[in-house]
């Protein structure tokens, strides 16, 4: 007995798709360790927890806190005061009022000190997450997010961010403990992973919204929202080193470093991790 026809049919088609789909599946290149990740990060993005930090951190900046009850409004980014907009870009840069180089916190944590009085050293001795030291991080999520799209263009005009570039690329090679691991291990040479992790080149612009650009950054596997300084300490703890002074001169230097080389890097802070 011969089968209906339509199911004659039916068949043939089911099995030119899978002869299509098969034929297709060997036309395409293997998917990458690093496409997946991307997807993966893709997904992930959509939601991304630091968003809640970002809601935080502006509500501190118009919030009168501290013993002076005063907020953050006019605290100087490096545009003037009050100015958050396109600031992130240009961090770590010269403030001639604290005659230092400043990253980000390190410049948050003076103003507030000068403008709400609260003490900037005992803040700095605060662990991550805890207490101060998380509004920083809610702070630093939100000015931060506030330049996203906008590129890189750290100023290099004073002697002391010159200075500070030059030390930043000394602490970046500088190879020491256990380990003899320097920055550089990891992030001085193309094309290299540990895992399933790229690790982006930053000796020189790794792209748009990668490393220096990518931080702050909402960690998956912490479930914390990390600052750069976050990730520094996290960085020295990986080569053994001793952990770094928050907001210190070698993590400024480094960040002018990375963020020097990143010049014309669209940034994308805060980012999302794994």
């Amino acid at each position: 007995m011969q089968p209906p026809r339509p199911l004659l049919a039916t068949a043939a088609l089911a099995a030119l798709a899978l002869h299509s789909a098969a034929a297709l599946a060997q036309s395409q290149p293997p998917k990458s360790a690093a496409d997946s990740i991307a997807e993966y990060r893709a997904m992930l993005a959509d939601g991304n927890p630091a968003e809640l930090f970002e809601a935080k951190g502006e509500d501190l900046w118009g919030q009168a806190r501290g013993p002076k009850n005063a907020s953050l409004q006019k605290c100087d980014l490096g545009l003037g005061p009050g100015v958050v907009k396109g600031a992130w870009v240009q961090l770590p840069r010269y403030f001639a009022d604290t005659g230092r180089v400043q990253d980000l916190e390190s410049r948050l944590l003076s103003c507030m000190q000068s403008l709400q009085g609260l003490d900037a050293a005992e803040i700095a001795k605060t662990p991550f997450g805890k207490g101060e030291m998380h509004n920083l991080e809610a702070l630093s999520a939100w000015i931060s997010g506030e330049s996203r799209g906008l590129k890189f263009n750290l100023p290099q005009a004073h002697p002391q961010e010159k200075r500070m570039y030059e030390m930043g690329k000394r602490a970046f090679h500088y190879r020491a403990g256990p380990m003899d691991f320097a920055c550089a291990t990891c992030h001085g040479q193309a094309d290299i992973r540990i895992r399933l992790q790229d690790l982006p080149d930053l000796r020189s612009n790794p792209g748009d919204g990668v490393g220096f650009a990518a931080w702050p950054a909402y960690r998956v596997s912490s479930g914390q929202m990390w600052s750069m300084q976050h990730r520094l300490n996290d960085c020295y703890r990986q080569q053994r080193f001793p952990y770094p002074g928050y907001a210190s001169d070698v993590t400024i230097a480094l960040g002018v470093y990375m963020g020097v080389n990143a010049q014309g890097a669209v940034a994308a802070a805060p980012a999302i991790k794994r």
